[in-house]
Order: C-alpha cells, then structure tokens, then sequence
C-alpha cells in the first residue's frame, strides 16, 4: 500500500480531535478512508463510526472508498461487507459502521461494536455539519470502559472564515502559510495539504488544476486556505435559529440537479410588511433520481406547492407521479435581475441548519470586467440554494412588478 509522503509521518497521530484539509484532489479522504482506517482496523483494537451530512452522499462517496480500497488491496478474504447496513467487519472483529447525520440521529446513538467501543468517529466533508452535530459526535465518544485514546477526525475543503470550524479551531491559531500545528490545550491537530503533495495525481489532472484563473476557486480550492469575502451579491442576511418559529405560510423552491451539481431545495416564509424573507430548511445532495428527490421533498414539506426550475419539465412530471406538488418556475426574460433586486430589498434571515444557503450567500457573487470591475450580472455558480429561492418567492417577485434595471452591485 503505497501512502503519500505528505501523511506517511501522521499515521499514529494521537490527538483527540484531528483535522485534515486542504485544497481539491489532495488526496485526504483516500489517505484516511481507503489507507490510514484499513491499516487500524487490520491491526485491530479500533472501530470506526464513518459519517458525512447525508445517508445518500455517504454510501456514494465514503462507503465506495473503503470497499473500493479493501478490493485494490487485494484484501476481500479479510473483511465481511454488508453493503444494505454499510457495516464492514474485520476478521479480528472489530468494525467500521456508516451513518448519515440527516435521518440516522436515532441509529448514531444505538450502535454496538461486537468488540469494544467506537473509538474513532470520522467526518467526511466536516463543513456540510452543523456545530450542533459535532458537538453530539463528541458526546458519542465518551464512556466505555476501554482504554485506547478515541479521536474524532474531520476532513474538509476550507470554505468562509465565518464557518464555526473556522470560529472554533483556526480563529487565532492558523495562518494561510501554515502547514501543520499540535495546539495542546485543544488536544488538537492540523494538517493542511494541497494538490500538489498528491503524487497520485497524473500530469493532465495538476494542469487542469494549474489552469484555474479565478482568484476564488485558486486561493481556496487549489491553495486550500480559508475564503475572504469579496463583493458579494448579497450583503443584508444574517443567520438565527429558526427551529421554533410558527408562520402562516411557506414557499418553497427547487433547483434541479444531478452528479457535481446538486439538486436544491428552499423551504421558506415571506413577511411582507417587514420585508423580511426567513430561510427555514433545505436539501443539498447529489446524485438522487427523482425517486429519491421526490420521497426527500415530501420529508420536508408534505403536500405543499414546491415551483421548481421550468426547464426541466420531464423531471417536473416525474415529482408529480411520485406525490409531489411540483409547478414550473415562470422565469421569462429579465427574472434573474428582477430576482436579484428583489431580493437585495429583503432583509434575509437563514436558519444556522442551513449551512448550503450560507456558503452560497457568503461568497455568491458578481461577474468581473477584464479589469476587475463587478458588473451588474451574478456569476453563475455557487448559486444551487440561491436558485431554488428565486423559484419558491416566484409568486412575490411578481406581485411587485418589478424592473430588471439599476441592480445594487
């Protein structure tokens, strides 16, 4: 099993709490899913609690790579694999279970090795969790009678240094240049990699990356360090909790997506004497047929009128056969403008669940001329969660007769 060099010296990293990130295709999760957890396990003693925000995006991404290891490694004779209970078990006994963070709260807390106790909970995509959820992921390491030193491990792409992983363990203690830090007081450790200190990687797949020219994309997905904030197109949002707030009505919109664009789904109310729009949930998730999107709506708003995307309307159709109240967005010439200045008119309120909402709201923005100038026309990415509210509020942008022109840039 050939390691990369970069994280050849942190294979017995001890700390409770460990952090690995870094820019796009540096090769983290292989390291730690397909190498570092099937050493351990083979070597025995521990058992892995593997997690990610969603059951569906686990079982497609972090399941996939261990099995995927276990089988290139020639190691099938030495490991069980349930794939419907995503439960690997080792000769020795000792486990590696997977579990969403979405619908599997009750399963988290029930899960029995047959040897031992979960000793290590891993956090694949750390920045799609909420605060809340680490902190129950913490509390599921505690007790037991068993004497090995537990860890809880998260790996991510940086995103905005408002994120509460910023807040709670880089504020203070991290700067861009740095690499590697052991905070003590934390029991904490940080290891940052990037594309480059994956030898794996083939000549095209370094160019590719090389290629990139915006500055955004450069600093934080290829160089891993953690976004600042440039002219965004929405600036009067803040974010509360939501969760025990009653309204009268809801809104409700839907981008559609699939494979690396992900489907997205608003949950909403409006206050129109206050101007005020509340994002109260959603959904984010890729690779989900219409099947699937459709039994993930119906969790989330039952019966309710969702306006979806209108140029997709074989998958509208498909919602419909599968219990979803699913219409077409009107959009037309001039909506996306007139969206955008309607919406900059709102004071936006989002739910701290909603932790796609707030990645998109914190760095969407505006198109620049060749000499960086922002011009009156939203970049057309990181805008999946923005989307699907332009479609849910469709039905108040246009009660207001709004014109596409003069946007606040």
């Amino acid at each position: 099993m050939k390691i990369n060099a970069v994280y050849y010296d942190y294979l017995d990293v001890d700390n409770t709490i460990q952090i690995y990130f870094g820019g796009a295709s540096s090769g983290k999760s292989f390291y730690i899913l397909g190498q570092r957890v099937i050493l351990q396990m083979l070597q025995g003693g521990r058992n892995f609690l593997i997690t990610r925000a969603t059951a569906v995006s686990l079982r497609k991404s972090c399941f996939n790579e261990v099995v995927k290891s276990i089988y290139e490694n020639d190691l099938g004779k030495c490991f069980n694999i349930n794939k419907s209970e995503m439960v690997i078990t080792c000769r020795n006994g000792y486990q590696i279970f997977f579990c969403g963070l979405d619908n599997d709260a009750e399963r988290l807390k029930s899960i029995t090795p047959m040897k031992g106790v979960i000793t290590d909970i891993i956090v694949e995509e750390a920045t799609e969790t909420t605060k809340k959820a680490y902190q129950q992921l913490i509390k599921r390491l505690r007790g037991g009678s068993n004497s090995t030193k537990k860890h809880l491990i998260m790996m991510f792409n940086p995103i905005y240094k408002t994120h509460w992983i910023y807040q709670e363990f880089f504020s203070g203690n991290w700067g861009d240049d740095d690499r590697v830090k052991e905070i003590p007081e934390k029991d904490l450790f940080i290891l940052k990699t990037t594309y480059l200190d994956n030898c794996f990687l083939t000549a095209d797949d370094k160019k590719r990356m090389d290629e990139e020219t915006d500055p955004y994309m450069q600093n934080v997905y290829n160089l891993g360090n953690w976004g600042v904030l440039g002219k965004t197109c929405f600036t009067k949002w803040r974010t509360e909790d939501l969760s025990e707030y009653k309204f009268d009505r809801y809104w409700n919109g839907l981008d559609f997506g699939f494979a690396d664009d992900p489907a997205a789904v608003a949950r909403m109310s409006y206050n129109s004497a206050k101007r005020e729009l509340y994002i109260l949930d959603e959904i984010y998730a890729s690779d989900l047929d219409n099947e699937q999107l459709a039994q993930l709506i119906k969790e989330k708003i039952n019966r309710e009128l969702i306006t979806c995307d209108s140029s997709e309307p074989k998958s509208i159709a498909e919602l419909k056969k599968y219990g979803v109240w699913a219409v077409g967005a009107k959009k037309g010439p001039g909506s996306i403008e007139t969206s955008y200045k309607f919406l900059q008119k709102l004071t936006i309120i989002v739910d701290r669940r909603c932790k796609n909402t707030i990645n998109e709201l914190s760095i969407h923005s505006w198109k620049k001329d060749k000499d960086g100038n922002s011009l009156p026309i939203p970049e057309d990415k990181n805008n999946h969660m923005i989307d699907a509210i332009r479609y849910g509020i469709e039905s108040e942008i246009l009660n207001t007769r709004a014109t596409s022109a003069n946007i606040d840039i």
